[in-house]
Protein backbone atom coordinates (compact mmCIF):
# COMPACT_ATOMS: atom_id res chain seq x y z
CA UNK A 1 0.00 0.00 0.00
CA UNK A 2 2.86 2.38 0.97
CA UNK A 3 4.36 1.72 -2.61
CA UNK A 4 1.17 2.38 -4.38
CA UNK A 5 1.04 5.94 -2.38
CA UNK A 6 4.81 6.14 -3.10
CA UNK A 7 3.95 5.80 -6.66
CA UNK A 8 0.79 7.74 -6.74
CA UNK A 9 2.92 10.80 -5.02
CA UNK A 10 5.53 10.47 -7.78
CA UNK A 11 3.33 10.09 -10.43
CA UNK A 12 1.24 13.49 -8.74
CA UNK A 13 4.52 15.29 -9.04
CA UNK A 14 5.79 14.48 -13.16
CA UNK A 15 2.39 15.98 -13.44
CA UNK A 16 2.89 18.89 -11.62
CA UNK A 17 6.26 19.80 -13.24
CA UNK A 18 4.54 19.05 -17.10
CA UNK A 19 1.97 21.70 -16.06
CA UNK A 20 4.34 24.30 -15.06
CA UNK A 21 6.68 23.66 -17.81
CA UNK A 22 3.38 24.09 -20.02
CA UNK A 23 2.53 27.15 -18.57
CA UNK A 24 6.16 28.64 -18.99
CA UNK A 25 6.34 27.39 -22.25
CA UNK A 26 4.62 31.07 -24.08
CA UNK A 27 5.63 33.21 -25.95
CA UNK A 28 7.71 36.03 -25.24
CA UNK A 29 6.08 39.20 -24.48
CA UNK A 30 6.57 41.21 -27.99
CA UNK A 31 8.01 44.94 -27.79
CA UNK A 32 5.51 48.06 -28.15
CA UNK A 33 5.94 48.16 -32.42
CA UNK A 34 4.34 51.00 -33.70
CA UNK A 35 2.19 49.93 -37.45
CA UNK A 36 3.27 51.59 -40.56
CA UNK A 37 1.76 53.91 -42.67
CA UNK A 38 2.67 53.23 -45.84
CA UNK A 39 0.73 54.22 -48.92
CA UNK A 40 1.02 51.30 -51.81
CA UNK A 41 -0.93 51.74 -55.10
CA UNK A 42 -1.88 48.21 -54.94
CA UNK A 43 -3.76 48.14 -58.85
CA UNK A 44 -0.52 49.91 -60.18
CA UNK A 45 1.64 47.27 -58.22
CA UNK A 46 -0.36 44.60 -59.40
CA UNK A 47 -0.09 45.49 -63.06
CA UNK A 48 3.71 45.75 -62.61
CA UNK A 49 3.93 42.08 -60.87
CA UNK A 50 1.61 40.56 -63.82
CA UNK A 51 3.47 42.31 -66.43
CA UNK A 52 6.85 41.36 -65.45
CA UNK A 53 4.91 37.52 -65.40
CA UNK A 54 4.21 37.83 -69.42
CA UNK A 55 8.30 37.72 -70.31
CA UNK A 56 9.12 33.87 -69.99
CA UNK A 57 12.50 34.07 -68.35
CA UNK A 58 12.68 30.06 -68.25
CA UNK A 59 15.90 28.39 -66.96
CA UNK A 60 16.17 25.43 -68.46
CA UNK A 61 18.28 22.90 -67.61
CA UNK A 62 19.85 22.92 -71.17
CA UNK A 63 21.30 26.61 -71.80
CA UNK A 64 20.71 25.40 -75.58
CA UNK A 65 16.70 26.30 -74.88
CA UNK A 66 16.90 29.45 -73.39
CA UNK A 67 15.27 31.85 -74.85
CA UNK A 68 17.45 35.18 -74.87
CA UNK A 69 15.43 37.80 -75.95
CA UNK A 70 12.58 37.03 -73.28
CA UNK A 71 15.57 37.73 -70.74
CA UNK A 72 16.74 41.00 -72.24
CA UNK A 73 12.66 42.13 -72.88
CA UNK A 74 12.78 41.58 -69.05
CA UNK A 75 15.62 43.64 -68.26
CA UNK A 76 14.44 46.44 -70.79
CA UNK A 77 11.23 46.49 -68.81
CA UNK A 78 12.62 47.28 -65.29
CA UNK A 79 14.75 49.97 -66.72
CA UNK A 80 11.28 51.54 -68.53
CA UNK A 81 8.99 50.89 -65.47
CA UNK A 82 11.33 51.72 -62.63
CA UNK A 83 13.34 54.90 -63.82
CA UNK A 84 13.89 56.60 -60.85
CA UNK A 85 15.91 53.29 -59.74
CA UNK A 86 17.38 53.50 -63.11
CA UNK A 87 18.68 56.98 -62.63
CA UNK A 88 19.57 57.17 -58.99
CA UNK A 89 20.84 54.38 -58.23
CA UNK A 90 24.29 52.71 -59.58
CA UNK A 91 23.64 49.77 -62.57
CA UNK A 92 26.07 47.12 -62.81
CA UNK A 93 25.30 44.69 -65.19
CA UNK A 94 26.87 41.15 -64.44
CA UNK A 95 25.87 39.01 -67.43
CA UNK A 96 21.94 38.94 -67.58
CA UNK A 97 21.85 40.16 -63.76
CA UNK A 98 21.41 43.74 -62.73
CA UNK A 99 23.41 44.43 -59.68
CA UNK A 100 22.29 48.27 -58.42
CA UNK A 101 24.65 50.07 -55.86
CA UNK A 102 22.29 52.59 -53.66
CA UNK A 103 25.39 54.49 -51.59
CA UNK A 104 25.08 55.13 -48.64
CA UNK A 105 26.60 58.04 -46.53
CA UNK A 106 28.52 56.39 -44.43
CA UNK A 107 31.05 54.30 -45.98
CA UNK A 108 32.65 53.07 -42.43
CA UNK A 109 29.17 50.82 -42.06
CA UNK A 110 29.45 47.74 -43.99
CA UNK A 111 26.71 47.20 -46.50
CA UNK A 112 23.83 45.18 -47.28
CA UNK A 113 22.26 43.35 -49.83
CA UNK A 114 18.87 42.43 -50.70
CA UNK A 115 17.85 39.97 -53.59
CA UNK A 116 15.80 38.00 -55.81
CA UNK A 117 15.96 36.22 -58.90
CA UNK A 118 13.66 36.99 -62.12
CA UNK A 119 14.19 33.50 -63.84
CA UNK A 120 11.88 30.78 -63.65
CA UNK A 121 11.44 26.87 -63.94
CA UNK A 122 9.31 25.34 -66.93
CA UNK A 123 6.13 24.70 -67.07
CA UNK A 124 5.60 20.89 -67.51
CA UNK A 125 4.47 20.85 -70.89
CA UNK A 126 1.07 18.97 -71.10
CA UNK A 127 0.09 20.76 -68.03
CA UNK A 128 -0.86 24.00 -69.10
CA UNK A 129 -4.48 23.05 -69.35
CA UNK A 130 -4.62 22.40 -65.60
CA UNK A 131 -3.98 25.93 -65.22
CA UNK A 132 -6.93 27.98 -63.92
CA UNK A 133 -5.11 30.83 -66.04
CA UNK A 134 -2.38 30.62 -68.61
CA UNK A 135 0.87 30.52 -66.88
CA UNK A 136 2.28 33.24 -68.62
CA UNK A 137 -0.32 35.49 -69.31
CA UNK A 138 -0.11 37.55 -65.75
CA UNK A 139 -4.00 37.52 -65.53
CA UNK A 140 -5.35 39.53 -62.52
CA UNK A 141 -8.88 37.93 -61.45
CA UNK A 142 -10.57 38.51 -58.12
CA UNK A 143 -7.56 39.83 -56.54
CA UNK A 144 -4.98 37.06 -57.29
CA UNK A 145 -2.22 37.47 -60.04
CA UNK A 146 -1.87 34.32 -61.97
CA UNK A 147 1.20 33.01 -63.38
CA UNK A 148 4.65 31.22 -63.17
CA UNK A 149 7.12 33.69 -61.06
CA UNK A 150 4.59 35.16 -59.18
CA UNK A 151 5.77 33.59 -55.75
CA UNK A 152 9.28 32.02 -57.07
CA UNK A 153 10.69 35.02 -57.72
CA UNK A 154 9.27 37.76 -59.62
CA UNK A 155 7.11 38.56 -56.81
CA UNK A 156 10.32 39.14 -54.38
CA UNK A 157 12.32 40.77 -57.54
CA UNK A 158 9.70 43.19 -58.28
CA UNK A 159 8.38 43.97 -54.66
CA UNK A 160 12.47 45.36 -53.86
CA UNK A 161 11.63 48.01 -56.72
CA UNK A 162 9.03 48.84 -55.88
CA UNK A 163 10.18 49.83 -52.49
CA UNK A 164 13.08 51.27 -53.74
CA UNK A 165 10.99 53.77 -55.98
CA UNK A 166 9.03 54.14 -52.84
CA UNK A 167 12.04 55.19 -50.74
CA UNK A 168 13.56 57.12 -53.91
CA UNK A 169 10.42 59.06 -53.85
CA UNK A 170 10.26 59.76 -50.05
CA UNK A 171 13.32 61.37 -50.27
CA UNK A 172 15.14 58.52 -48.02
CA UNK A 173 18.99 58.98 -48.06
CA UNK A 174 20.51 55.52 -46.56
CA UNK A 175 23.05 55.95 -43.93
CA UNK A 176 24.36 52.47 -44.89
CA UNK A 177 24.94 51.62 -49.41
CA UNK A 178 22.50 49.24 -50.63
CA UNK A 179 23.39 46.55 -53.07
CA UNK A 180 19.99 44.81 -54.83
CA UNK A 181 21.17 41.76 -56.88
CA UNK A 182 18.09 40.62 -59.40
CA UNK A 183 19.55 37.11 -60.85
CA UNK A 184 19.17 35.50 -63.94
CA UNK A 185 19.76 31.81 -63.42
CA UNK A 186 19.05 30.65 -59.53
CA UNK A 187 16.76 27.67 -60.63
CA UNK A 188 19.84 26.64 -62.38
CA UNK A 189 22.33 27.47 -59.43
CA UNK A 190 23.37 30.98 -60.46
CA UNK A 191 26.95 30.39 -61.82
CA UNK A 192 26.78 32.85 -64.00
CA UNK A 193 24.44 35.65 -61.79
CA UNK A 194 25.18 35.45 -57.91
CA UNK A 195 28.46 33.84 -58.62
CA UNK A 196 28.70 36.76 -60.75
CA UNK A 197 27.92 39.49 -58.48
CA UNK A 198 29.85 37.26 -55.51
CA UNK A 199 32.99 37.41 -57.35
CA UNK A 200 32.22 41.21 -58.82
CA UNK A 201 31.97 42.14 -54.44
CA UNK A 202 35.43 40.16 -53.95
CA UNK A 203 37.08 41.65 -56.10
CA UNK A 204 36.18 45.31 -54.86
CA UNK A 205 36.62 44.21 -51.45
CA UNK A 206 33.18 44.31 -50.40
CA UNK A 207 31.77 42.62 -47.09
CA UNK A 208 28.37 42.72 -46.34
CA UNK A 209 26.99 42.65 -42.76
CA UNK A 210 23.73 40.85 -43.93
CA UNK A 211 22.49 39.53 -47.06
CA UNK A 212 18.10 38.81 -47.51
CA UNK A 213 17.45 36.22 -50.33
CA UNK A 214 14.14 34.25 -51.43
CA UNK A 215 13.82 31.51 -48.35
CA UNK A 216 10.49 30.56 -46.31
CA UNK A 217 7.25 33.49 -46.32
CA UNK A 218 5.02 34.14 -43.28
CA UNK A 219 2.71 31.27 -42.84
CA UNK A 220 -0.98 31.26 -42.14
CA UNK A 221 -2.60 28.26 -40.83
CA UNK A 222 0.62 26.08 -41.35
CA UNK A 223 1.03 25.07 -38.05
CA UNK A 224 -2.06 23.51 -35.88
CA UNK A 225 -3.75 25.82 -33.50
CA UNK A 226 -1.36 28.43 -34.06
CA UNK A 227 -3.20 31.74 -34.92
CA UNK A 228 -0.48 33.90 -35.43
CA UNK A 229 1.21 34.38 -38.79
CA UNK A 230 4.73 32.45 -38.39
CA UNK A 231 7.58 34.01 -39.95
CA UNK A 232 10.90 31.68 -39.92
CA UNK A 233 13.88 33.47 -41.33
CA UNK A 234 16.10 31.27 -42.54
CA UNK A 235 19.67 31.25 -41.64
CA UNK A 236 20.75 28.41 -42.98
CA UNK A 237 20.03 26.43 -46.45
CA UNK A 238 20.36 22.31 -46.93
CA UNK A 239 23.08 20.95 -49.26
CA UNK A 240 22.49 18.63 -52.13
CA UNK A 241 23.89 15.40 -53.07
CA UNK A 242 23.16 12.99 -55.95
CA UNK A 243 23.84 9.34 -55.59
CA UNK A 244 23.44 6.26 -58.73
CA UNK A 245 22.58 3.08 -57.00
CA UNK A 246 23.74 0.50 -59.40
CA UNK A 247 22.81 -2.74 -59.37
CA UNK A 248 24.66 -5.19 -62.02
CA UNK A 249 23.34 -8.83 -62.86
CA UNK A 250 24.00 -11.42 -66.38
CA UNK A 251 21.41 -10.31 -68.29
CA UNK A 252 20.30 -12.39 -70.96
CA UNK A 253 16.74 -12.87 -73.06
CA UNK A 254 13.45 -11.83 -70.89
CA UNK A 255 12.15 -15.27 -71.50
CA UNK A 256 14.78 -16.86 -69.30
CA UNK A 257 14.72 -14.38 -66.28
CA UNK A 258 17.14 -15.52 -63.34
CA UNK A 259 15.95 -15.24 -59.66
CA UNK A 260 18.24 -11.77 -59.12
CA UNK A 261 17.40 -9.44 -62.04
CA UNK A 262 18.95 -6.51 -61.64
CA UNK A 263 15.87 -4.77 -61.58
CA UNK A 264 14.84 -6.92 -58.60
CA UNK A 265 17.89 -6.24 -56.71
CA UNK A 266 17.79 -2.35 -57.47
CA UNK A 267 14.26 -2.33 -56.37
CA UNK A 268 15.02 -4.11 -52.91
CA UNK A 269 17.87 -1.58 -52.53
CA UNK A 270 15.46 1.76 -52.91
CA UNK A 271 12.96 -0.13 -50.18
CA UNK A 272 15.92 -0.17 -47.98
CA UNK A 273 16.30 3.19 -48.48
CA UNK A 274 13.24 4.59 -47.52
CA UNK A 275 13.06 2.39 -44.88
CA UNK A 276 15.84 3.66 -43.33
CA UNK A 277 16.24 7.04 -43.82
CA UNK A 278 19.33 9.19 -42.63
CA UNK A 279 19.31 9.72 -38.75
CA UNK A 280 17.61 12.84 -37.67
CA UNK A 281 15.93 14.47 -35.00
CA UNK A 282 14.86 17.66 -32.90
CA UNK A 283 17.94 19.27 -32.88
CA UNK A 284 20.01 22.38 -33.37
CA UNK A 285 18.82 24.84 -35.44
CA UNK A 286 15.45 22.94 -36.25
CA UNK A 287 15.12 22.27 -31.95
CA UNK A 288 15.47 26.09 -31.77
CA UNK A 289 12.67 26.92 -34.62
CA UNK A 290 10.32 24.28 -33.09
CA UNK A 291 10.92 25.69 -29.77
CA UNK A 292 9.57 29.09 -30.30
CA UNK A 293 6.86 27.88 -32.76
CA UNK A 294 5.82 25.50 -29.96
CA UNK A 295 5.19 28.23 -27.77
CA UNK A 296 1.78 29.27 -30.00
CA UNK A 297 0.53 25.93 -29.96
CA UNK A 298 -2.48 24.83 -28.18
CA UNK A 299 -2.02 23.21 -24.84
CA UNK A 300 -1.96 19.62 -25.75
CA UNK A 301 0.86 20.15 -28.05
CA UNK A 302 2.34 23.00 -25.77
CA UNK A 303 3.06 20.23 -23.18
CA UNK A 304 4.81 18.25 -25.49
CA UNK A 305 7.45 20.64 -26.55
CA UNK A 306 8.27 21.98 -23.12
CA UNK A 307 8.34 18.92 -21.73
CA UNK A 308 11.13 17.08 -24.09
CA UNK A 309 12.73 15.49 -21.58
CA UNK A 310 9.26 12.76 -21.31
CA UNK A 311 8.34 13.61 -24.76
CA UNK A 312 11.07 13.60 -27.24
CA UNK A 313 10.68 10.26 -29.03
CA UNK A 314 6.92 11.24 -29.63
CA UNK A 315 7.38 14.19 -30.88
CA UNK A 316 9.97 12.90 -33.13
CA UNK A 317 7.86 10.30 -34.31
CA UNK A 318 4.98 12.92 -35.28
CA UNK A 319 7.04 15.10 -36.70
CA UNK A 320 8.75 12.92 -39.25
CA UNK A 321 5.20 11.75 -40.34
CA UNK A 322 4.36 15.16 -41.55
CA UNK A 323 6.69 16.04 -45.21
CA UNK A 324 7.26 19.58 -44.10
CA UNK A 325 8.76 18.77 -40.70
CA UNK A 326 10.21 15.95 -41.51
CA UNK A 327 12.53 17.65 -43.92
CA UNK A 328 13.44 20.40 -40.95
CA UNK A 329 14.90 17.19 -38.90
CA UNK A 330 16.95 15.24 -41.26
CA UNK A 331 18.53 14.95 -44.86
CA UNK A 332 15.72 13.89 -47.08
CA UNK A 333 15.94 10.92 -49.30
CA UNK A 334 14.28 11.43 -52.45
CA UNK A 335 14.41 8.33 -55.25
CA UNK A 336 14.10 10.58 -58.97
CA UNK A 337 15.06 8.84 -61.41
CA UNK A 338 15.14 5.03 -62.87
CA UNK A 339 16.92 3.77 -65.64
CA UNK A 340 17.32 -0.24 -66.97
CA UNK A 341 17.35 -2.42 -70.39
CA UNK A 342 17.58 -0.76 -73.59
CA UNK A 343 15.01 -3.03 -75.09
CA UNK A 344 11.28 -4.70 -73.81
CA UNK A 345 12.68 -8.44 -74.22
CA UNK A 346 16.51 -7.59 -73.08
CA UNK A 347 17.37 -8.37 -68.98
CA UNK A 348 19.53 -5.18 -67.60
CA UNK A 349 22.92 -5.44 -67.18
CA UNK A 350 22.55 -2.74 -65.48
CA UNK A 351 20.07 -0.88 -63.69
CA UNK A 352 19.73 2.16 -62.07
CA UNK A 353 18.34 4.54 -59.45
CA UNK A 354 19.38 8.37 -59.44
CA UNK A 355 18.22 9.53 -55.63
CA UNK A 356 18.56 13.07 -54.38
CA UNK A 357 19.74 13.79 -50.73
CA UNK A 358 18.87 17.48 -49.48
CA UNK A 359 21.82 17.44 -46.94
CA UNK A 360 21.04 18.56 -43.42
CA UNK A 361 23.77 21.00 -41.81
CA UNK A 362 24.76 18.25 -39.21
CA UNK A 363 25.61 15.67 -42.03
CA UNK A 364 27.75 15.63 -44.80
CA UNK A 365 27.95 14.40 -48.56
CA UNK A 366 30.28 12.33 -47.52
CA UNK A 367 28.47 11.00 -44.02
CA UNK A 368 25.46 10.77 -46.42
CA UNK A 369 26.96 8.80 -49.04
CA UNK A 370 28.50 6.07 -46.03
CA UNK A 371 24.99 6.22 -45.36
CA UNK A 372 23.42 4.94 -47.99
CA UNK A 373 26.57 2.56 -48.77
CA UNK A 374 25.92 0.33 -45.19
CA UNK A 375 21.74 0.59 -46.05
CA UNK A 376 22.25 -1.34 -49.78
CA UNK A 377 24.94 -3.17 -49.02
CA UNK A 378 25.71 -5.81 -50.97
CA UNK A 379 27.86 -7.58 -53.96
CA UNK A 380 25.37 -6.75 -56.70
CA UNK A 381 25.65 -3.01 -55.53
CA UNK A 382 27.86 -0.01 -56.07
CA UNK A 383 27.03 3.40 -55.16
CA UNK A 384 28.19 6.41 -57.15
CA UNK A 385 28.34 9.72 -57.08
CA UNK A 386 27.21 12.72 -59.30
CA UNK A 387 28.48 15.61 -56.90
CA UNK A 388 27.11 17.77 -54.66
CA UNK A 389 27.68 20.68 -51.91
CA UNK A 390 27.12 20.60 -47.91
CA UNK A 391 24.67 22.89 -46.13
CA UNK A 392 25.70 26.03 -45.61
CA UNK A 393 27.03 27.99 -42.58
CA UNK A 394 24.27 28.85 -39.95
CA UNK A 395 23.93 32.56 -39.35
CA UNK A 396 23.27 34.10 -36.24
CA UNK A 397 19.97 35.49 -35.09
CA UNK A 398 21.00 37.47 -32.59
CA UNK A 399 22.14 40.25 -34.34
CA UNK A 400 21.02 43.81 -35.24
CA UNK A 401 20.20 42.40 -38.93
CA UNK A 402 17.58 39.84 -37.75
CA UNK A 403 16.11 42.02 -35.33
CA UNK A 404 15.45 44.61 -38.06
CA UNK A 405 13.91 42.32 -40.56
CA UNK A 406 12.05 41.03 -36.91
CA UNK A 407 11.02 44.47 -36.43
CA UNK A 408 10.01 45.46 -40.10
CA UNK A 409 7.19 42.32 -40.41
CA UNK A 410 5.92 43.22 -36.86
CA UNK A 411 5.63 47.03 -38.18
CA UNK A 412 3.44 45.53 -41.09
CA UNK A 413 1.59 42.57 -40.32
CA UNK A 414 1.36 43.19 -36.10
CA UNK A 415 1.53 40.01 -34.17
CA UNK A 416 3.97 38.00 -35.69
CA UNK A 417 5.81 34.55 -34.43
CA UNK A 418 9.37 35.38 -35.42
CA UNK A 419 11.91 32.57 -35.53
CA UNK A 420 15.36 31.27 -37.30
CA UNK A 421 14.58 28.54 -39.58
CA UNK A 422 16.38 26.00 -42.15
CA UNK A 423 16.13 26.18 -46.18
CA UNK A 424 14.63 23.00 -47.10
CA UNK A 425 15.38 23.69 -50.90
CA UNK A 426 18.23 26.16 -52.12
CA UNK A 427 18.79 29.55 -52.89
CA UNK A 428 22.08 32.01 -54.53
CA UNK A 429 22.52 32.59 -50.77
CA UNK A 430 25.19 29.81 -51.56
CA UNK A 431 27.21 32.43 -53.61
CA UNK A 432 26.10 35.54 -51.29
CA UNK A 433 26.55 34.12 -48.04
CA UNK A 434 30.90 34.06 -48.95
CA UNK A 435 31.34 37.72 -48.79
CA UNK A 436 28.29 38.25 -45.82
CA UNK A 437 28.49 38.38 -42.23
CA UNK A 438 25.39 36.62 -42.05
CA UNK A 439 23.06 35.66 -45.10
CA UNK A 440 19.09 35.59 -44.48
CA UNK A 441 16.39 33.94 -46.19
CA UNK A 442 13.12 35.22 -46.50
CA UNK A 443 9.94 36.70 -48.82
CA UNK A 444 8.01 38.90 -46.83
CA UNK A 445 4.60 37.34 -48.11
CA UNK A 446 1.69 35.91 -46.66
CA UNK A 447 0.81 32.05 -48.05
CA UNK A 448 -1.02 29.34 -46.73
CA UNK A 449 -1.32 26.08 -47.34
CA UNK A 450 -2.60 25.83 -50.54
CA UNK A 451 -0.57 28.31 -51.95
CA UNK A 452 2.44 25.78 -51.54
CA UNK A 453 1.73 23.12 -54.77
CA UNK A 454 2.18 26.67 -56.86
CA UNK A 455 6.34 26.28 -56.41
CA UNK A 456 7.70 25.15 -59.37
CA UNK A 457 4.02 23.21 -59.53
CA UNK A 458 0.19 24.47 -61.37
CA UNK A 459 -1.74 27.52 -60.38
CA UNK A 460 1.33 29.62 -58.96
CA UNK A 461 -0.23 33.00 -58.00
CA UNK A 462 -0.06 35.94 -55.28
CA UNK A 463 -3.12 37.68 -53.91
CA UNK A 464 -2.88 41.71 -54.36
CA UNK A 465 -3.05 42.43 -50.84
CA UNK A 466 -0.22 39.87 -49.99
CA UNK A 467 2.09 41.65 -52.55
CA UNK A 468 1.26 45.14 -51.29
CA UNK A 469 1.65 44.18 -47.73
CA UNK A 470 5.13 42.25 -48.90
CA UNK A 471 6.10 45.86 -50.36
CA UNK A 472 5.70 47.46 -47.24
CA UNK A 473 7.81 45.15 -45.35
CA UNK A 474 11.02 45.97 -47.81
CA UNK A 475 10.66 49.48 -47.22
CA UNK A 476 10.76 48.84 -43.59
CA UNK A 477 13.63 46.12 -44.54
CA UNK A 478 15.24 48.64 -46.34
CA UNK A 479 14.77 51.70 -44.48
CA UNK A 480 15.68 49.73 -41.20
CA UNK A 481 18.59 48.36 -42.83
CA UNK A 482 20.50 51.00 -44.25
CA UNK A 483 19.30 53.53 -41.36
CA UNK A 484 22.11 53.14 -39.36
Amino acid sequence: MKVLKHIAGLLLVIAGIIVVRTFMHSPAPMADVTQVNIDIDSNAVAQHLSESITFRTVSNQSMGNKKNEQFAGFIQWVKDTYPQVNQQLELVMLNQTLFYKWQGSDVSLKPILITGHYDVVPVIPGSEVKWQHPPYEGKIVDGIVWGRGALDDKSGVVGMLEATTFLLADGFLPARTVYLSFGHDEEIGGPMGAAAVTAYLKAQNVQLAWSLDEGSFLFKGMFPGVDNLVAAINVAEKGSVTLDIVATAAGGHSSMPPKNNAVGVLAEAINKLEENPVPGGLQGLSATMFDEISRYFDFPMRMLFANRWLFDSLIDRQLSNVTFSNAMLRTTTAPTMLSGSVKTNVLPIEAIATVNFRVHPRDTPESVQAHVESVVADEQITVRTRGGRGASEVSSWETQGFEQIAQSLREVYGEVAVTPGLMIAGSDSRHYGQVADDAYRFNPFEIGQEDLAGFHGTNEKMSVDAFVLGIKSYVQIMRHGAGS
